[in-house]
């Protein structure tokens, strides 16, 4: 059967897989969302459901005021001995820890600290010991992947951490991932920044310790000179055998808004690239080294794509986000509906205020919601960052409702217009494709903004855009009637 990617679409980067009980699990980044490290099930590894979050406690990660793409970066999921591990990193604080679980679906443990510095960790288990990588600094000072052994109970270090290869020269050595297949040791990196120049590299060795040989043809697999092309930014990637025994990389990429228009604003999204070895045990990776939009798999009968989010086809502890470390009395939860109570903490501020969200998973969409505030200000947001992001606000006055379209691009905030609606709720729509957003309220359009001031390229950080509901000043603000209707 032929898929299309990304087979996970919107802002859910740096993606770790493992296989267990006939089934794919998949961990994906959070940075300053809670709950953190959104985990996801499948099948055929490429139809995916999100079934839950790693990080559900604050206790778990501090969140506390930092900035946008702080906190909980690249995760690792494995799967040993009955039990699943995921370690990743909080870059705010600069600790790498793991939680571990019997039950994917239920709770994990309280973080277990491992004393070695980098990011982007990652576990081996291999002959009765557990192998510690991330990038970084050794113990002697050297940069590169760096590695020691731990005590997986209590994550203390039973050697030195000790770098075991440099790259292939590339900018930004990260994301490794050590592998035995056969009897070697395969470690595979990203280099290049994840931009327009990541790419994914690789090494083998006879040791765990090395040394390790090349890949003649690094890089295995990027994107960086394919243009003009929409599937950019390919890397930071995991390698999967799948049930008949063919192998995969799920990787990272983004999509461009258009192919002559390097922008993309729906975060760095995951792509699955089919793998190949040779008589050597050598392995290339996609077509010549490169990531393209469709492929064949065997063992999937269709790929089955969710359209439509609702509020009564989504569930708030499994598909919806807060913003650093939430209040939980600011959110009452209905059916079919969800009143948040509004504080002083806007959405300009690095702290969290009331909002939670859902990942923008496609370029063209038709959202509506019916919006109704006893007071302050409430509304719906096209949110990137505490800088930037566009609002239809609806604000009570002494004559009824008003509602103003607010863009927010580099600091600068701008009414774009406003519109008196009358008293009673607001019906809020928002349409959008490749290259932007259109607002209206109660039909009356109050205007437009472009997709690409929501950019990475223009906001900078590695998140991506999510839609969210907010409340700001002392009311109490209900949403309802809330449709995301993807093309």
């Amino acid at each position: 059967m032929q898929y299309c990617n990304p087979v996970i679409k919107g802002f859910f980067p740096d993606p770790s897989v493992c296989f267990a009980n006939g089934k794919y699990y998949l961990a994906a980044s959070s940075f300053q969302y809670f709950p953190g490290v959104p985990l996801f099930e499948s099948d055929d590894l490429v139809n995916w459901t999100q079934i839950g979050y790693a990080l559900t406690r604050p206790e778990q990660v501090m969140l506390d005021k930092i900035e946008s793409s702080g906190g909980v970066f690249a995760p690792t999921l494995r799967f040993f001995g009955g039990r699943f591990y995921l370690v990743t990193t909080n870059n705010t604080t600069h600790q790498n820890f793991y939680v571990r679980t019997d039950d994917i679906y239920g709770e994990w443990s309280d973080p277990i600290y491992v004393d070695q510095g980098g990011i982007d960790p990652s576990l081996l288990f291999d002959n009765g010991h557990v192998y510690f990588l991330s990038n970084g600094e050794d113990s002697s000072g050297v940069h590169g992947i760096t590695q020691c052994e731990i005590d997986i109970l209590t994550g203390r270090r039973l050697t030195e951490s000790r770098c075991i290869w440099r790259g292939s020269g590339g900018r930004f050595l990260e994301s490794p991932h050590m592998y035995r297949i056969n009897d070697r040791y395969y470690l595979m990196a990203a280099e290049g920044g994840t931009e327009y120049g990541h790419m994914i590299t690789y090494a083998r060795s006879e040791s765990v310790w090395g040394p390790f040989e090349d890949y003649s043809g690094n890089p295995v697999l990027t994107n960086r000179n394919k243009a003009p092309y929409m599937i950019q930014g390919i890397g930071h990637g995991d390698l999967i055998q799948d049930k008949n025994g063919d192998w995969h990389i799920l990787c990272l990429g983004f999509r461009q808004i258009h192919q002559w228009m390097t922008y993309h604003h729906l975060g760095r999204e995951v792509f699955l690239v089919p793998v190949q070895f040779d008589s050597d045990g050598w392995f290339t990776a996609g077509n010549d080294g490169t990531c393209e939009g469709y492929y064949e798999i065997t063992g999937c009968t269709g790929q089955n794509e969710k359209k439509i989010y609702t509020f009564e086809n989504t569930l708030w502890n499994v598909d919806w986000q807060y913003l650093r470390k939430p209040v939980p009395g600011n959110y009452i939860f209905g059916k079919d509906s969800i009143v948040l109570k509004g504080t002083d903490v806007t959405l300009d501020d690095t702290d969290s205020p009331t909002f939670i969200c859902l990942h923008q998973r496609d370029f063209c969409f038709e959202l509506k919601a019916r919006v109704l505030t006893d007071g302050g200000e409430a509304g719906i947001t096209l949110y990137h960052d505490e800088n930037e992001h566009y609002d239809i606000a609806v604000r009570k006055t002494e004559n009824g409702f008003e509602a103003v379209l607010r863009l927010n691009i580099g600091g600068i905030k701008h009414e774009q217009a406003k519109a008196y609606l009358g008293g009673g709720a607001l019906n809020i729509s928002i349409s959008a494709d490749h290259m932007g957003y259109v607002f209206t309220a109660n039909g009356f359009m109050l205007g437009s903004a472009y997709t690409k001031y929501l950019s990475s390229e223009v906001c900078g950080g590695f998140t991506g855009t999510v839609i969210g509901l907010y409340a700001v000043g002392g009311n109490n603000a209900e949403f309802s009637e809330l449709e995301i209707k993807y093309e």
